[in-house]
């Protein structure tokens, strides 16, 4: 039986903020999607901030699309001591996310999560899963109730992951993933990002491609939850339902601190 991996509590955070964002457009007219504001910060400040608050020391930003901005709100934003290493990827226009996670390849040698640069995570949830992560590459994923558009859908045995894609049939695949990787570095997800990129129209792929090749050809590890408090930001009407869900969060955690100081 695989056991947690202490490595895993804090790895190297790679955050994958390269793409046009151009469904949230006009919002991203002039802004990369991970600077949007939401709830009063920027999508970028909830990770980094659910990140830190988790454990997770070392963070790297990949971006692309108005790197300038990017780069000139990291560098205003955090002093040089605490501030996360950017790396550009100028490929962004013409690859899918599978090109940004190439460029922080010296990242995923040593233990590492990759984040989608446009997902807020409630810091709880960021730390109850990198403590449950287990030695290899693991993959938080949560049930599936009706099916969205943007899913990446899941197929699991057990807890662990069989086939990972957004075209699985729904009777087969019945989790999302919620678009947080956590490996220890030998596993061999360099090598399988490797191999995956070089195929033919390997940089249109996007990452989950490579934790799909692994899930065939070894062992992924499925992280589940059940409820726990993320949003994908992909709409503007998505914003809206990251407010609903953290004011459900905020109720809940009340309700919860009332109980325990009535026993």
């Amino acid at each position: 039986m695989d056991t947690v991996a202490p490595t895993l509590r804090s790895p190297h955070a790679i955050l994958l903020c390269a793409g046009l964002g151009s469904r949230l457009l006009p919002l991203t007219a002039d802004r990369p999607k991970c600077l949007i504001e939401v709830g009063g910060r920027t999508i970028l400040e909830h990770q980094v901030a659910a990140l830190r608050e988790a454990g997770v020391g070392g963070i790297s930003i990949v971006g692309g699309y108005r790197f300038d901005k990017l780069g000139a709100f990291v560098a205003e934003r955090w002093a040089e001591d605490e501030r996360p290493e950017l790396l550009l990827n100028p490929f962004y226009a013409l690859s899918s996310s599978i090109g940004s996670v190439w460029v922080a390849r010296h990242r995923l040698t040593a233990p590492f999560c990759l984040l989608n640069g446009d997902t807020i995570y409630a810091p709880a949830l960021v730390a109850d899963g990198l403590m449950r992560a287990r030695a290899g590459l693991n993959l938080f994923v949560e049930p599936v109730g009706e099916v969205e558009i943007d899913d990446m859908l899941v197929r699991l045995d057990d807890d662990r992951v069989v086939a990972v894609g957004k075209d699985l049939p729904h009777g087969l695949a019945q989790h999302r993933s919620l678009g947080f990787v956590v490996g220890d570095g030998r596993e061999g997800y360099a090598d399988a990002l490797d191999r995956t990129i070089r195929e033919v129209e390997g940089a249109q792929r996007f990452h989950h491609a490579i934790v799909d090749r692994l899930a065939h050809e070894g062992e992924v590890h499925a992280v589940r939850f059940e409820g726990g408090t993320w949003t994908e930001i992909d709409r503007p009407e998505d914003i809206a339902r990251w407010h609903g869900d953290a004011a459900d969060a905020r109720v809940s955690k009340a309700v919860a601190s009332l109980s325990s100081r009535s026993h």
